[in-house]
C-alpha cells in the first residue's frame, strides 16, 4: 500500500469514498447535511484546491482518504470495505511525520469506535461542544503533540 497526495482527477473518486464512508458509519455519526452534488463540488472545487488531501492506494485503488488542513485533520475516512485492516493508523502516522509539532481534530462524541482508535494513538480530548457544527450534533476536538518536540 502507498500513502500519496490525492490527484485533482481523482476529486469526485473522493467524494464517493466520503459518502460511503459516513454513511456507513451511521448511527455513531449524523448523516451529512449537504447533497452528493454538493459534496462532490466541495472535494474538487475546496479541498483538492486549499488542503493536502492523501490517499491510501492499494494495488491502483483508493481505499482510505486523509485531509490535513495546517496543523488540522480535516477528514480521515477508510473504505467500509477496508476498515479494521491499519490503514487509518498507517494515515495517522503519515500526518504525524507531517506535522511533527502536533495535530487537531474534530470528531462527534457518538462515534465512539474513532474516539477509542483516536486514544490509542496519543490523542487526548481537549474540549467538547454540545453541537455548534453544522449537523448540530456533540463533538470532541482532539489533540496530539509529541512527546518530544523537534528542536
Amino acid at each position: 500500500m502507498e500513502i500519496r497526495r490525492a490527484l485533482p482527477t481523482e476529486a469526485d473518486l473522493l467524494a464517493d469514498l466520503w459518502l460511503r464512508s459516513r454513511s456507513a458509519a451511521a448511527p455513531s455519526i449524523p448523516p451529512t447535511t449537504h447533497s452528493d452534488a454538493d459534496v462532490h463540488q466541495w472535494f474538487g472545487e475546496v479541498v483538492l484546491l486549499t488542503c493536502e488531501a492523501w490517499v491510501a492506494d492499494r494495488d491502483g485503488e483508493v481505499v482510505a482518504l486523509m485531509v490535513l488542513d495546517n496543523e488540522w485533520i480535516s477528514q480521515l475516512y477508510v473504505d467500509p470495505a477496508a476498515a479494521g485492516e491499519g490503514i487509518g493508523s498507517d494515515l495517522i502516522g503519515h500526518a504525524k511525520e507531517a506535522r511533527p509539532t502536533g495535530l487537531k481534530l474534530w470528531t462527534f462524541q457518538g462515534n465512539l469506535r474513532a474516539r477509542r482508535f483516536y486514544d490509542s494513538h496519543g490523542f487526548v480530548a481537549t474540549a467538547s461542544t454540545t453541537g455548534e457544527n453544522e449537523e448540530q450534533e456533540p463533538d470532541v476536538r482532539y489533540e496530539w503533540r509529541p512527546s518530544d518536540p523537534p528542536g
